[in-house]
């Protein structure tokens, strides 16, 4: 390539790129201003309700002549401004003006959009589905923090809302304390779920791990989405030559986030503690034949049903090697009480509310 056309490829592609930043900027420029104005909004709702006795008609009244005078613009609606008044109240205003701090950093140790605050990072939609199906202000602020991090779309954050990843995030049960570095045994526990669930499968019944990781291989990309960010599919059935003998692994991948290999091995039924003994061959010898010199050590996750927590802490002594034990389930089968509810805009404001006086009164007690 001559240099003349090597030093305009150069430029257009810088060009591209300070376009692209100037386009991301201008999008996050107008979401800050807009939610800035929605909890405005709201906050003018609550505080006459409040202090002069305005009626929840109001609502209705301010609608009808909002829209009178910007008939232009859209999201002045009667349910709109209902959820303008529980962002409101659902964030106190030192969150919202208040800069990202470091605890808000990605996973990549940088910050999440300079000079904005947690909240202004995400679209109006997706605040109204964490207001409309999440109660507490920390579940809330998981799942913010989750759709800044990996990009969620809307129907991917109630997904995973729908599926309480805030309760089976970091629930495997794992040795990476005594295993890994501390700074790499919380974020290893972080990635990992417990139970994951295959509802997309779309089966009901038992089935063996041959059908279970086709099954899985075949709806790649949503097993893909369930195992989390980070995850990069290397292969199924992968195999491995140890002194002539052939092995193969179940699946593996490599995260690039933990800078490391995964090996998931399945299991049909119940644990049993000879599995680990398995699973931990395995971790060395994919630590000798493919771990390179920068990767971090290999990490085994070992799928099975009904995991015993005691029975699986006992098999985890004396493994040197980082594992972790979780479960799965074919449905959504958790609890009821754990059930993801879709409340009124009404009984969202009152949670709310009852929330926020809570909060008012703990400050007042500092």
């Amino acid at each position: 390539m001559v240099p003349e056309e090597k030093n305009y490829l150069h430029t257009l592609s810088e060009l591209k790129e300070k376009i692209r930043r100037s386009q991301h900027q201008t999008l996050l420029t107008v979401n800050r201003e807009l939610l800035r104005v929605y909890w405005e909004i709201g906050k003018a709702i609550l505080s006459h309700q409040h202090a002069k006795g305005w009626g929840a008609n109001v609502i209705e009244r301010l609608a009808d002549d909002l829209k009178a005078e910007f008939p232009s613009i859209k999201g002045i609606s009667v349910r709109n401004l209902r959820y303008m008044k529980s962002f409101a109240l659902a964030w106190p205003d030192f969150v919202i003006l208040q800069p990202v701090v470091a605890e808000l950093q990605n996973i990549d140790k940088q910050p999440i959009g300079k000079n904005l605050s947690l909240l202004e990072q995400i679209p109006w939609a997706h605040h109204i589905i964490i207001l409309s199906k999440v109660k507490t202000m920390a579940e809330r602020i998981f799942y913010i923090r989750e759709t800044i991090k990996n990009e969620w779309s809307k129907s991917i954050l109630s997904l995973q809302i729908d599926n309480q990843l805030y309760q089976r995030q970091g629930q495997a049960i794992t040795n990476f304390e005594i295993t890994l570095p501390a700074t790499q045994s919380d974020l290893a526990k972080e990635t990992l779920k417990n139970p994951y669930l295959f509802d997309f499968l779309g089966i009901e019944k038992e089935m063996h791990e041959q059908g279970l990781e086709r099954a899985l291989i075949s709806h790649i990309k949503k097993f893909m989405l369930e195992l989390g960010r980070g995850f990069a599919y290397v292969g199924n059935q992968f195999n491995l030559v140890v002194e002539d003998d052939e092995f193969f692994l179940d699946l593996l991948f490599y995260n690039y986030h933990l800078h490391c290999f995964v090996v998931f091995e399945l299991k049909a039924g119940d644990f049993k503690p000879e599995y680990t003994g398995k699973l931990n061959f395995y971790i060395n010898a994919v630590d000798e034949k493919m771990k390179g010199e920068k990767d971090a050590p290999t990490i085994g996750v070992l799928l099975c049903k009904t995991p015993n927590e005691t029975v699986i802490k006992y098999a985890l002594q004396g493994i040197h090697t980082p594992m972790g034990i979780a479960g799965y389930e074919f449905t959504n089968a958790l609890p009821g009480t754990l059930k993801s509810e879709m409340p009124t805009v009404e009984e969202l404001e009152a949670e709310l509310e009852k929330e926020t006086r809570e909060f008012e009164v703990r400050k007042k007690q500092e």
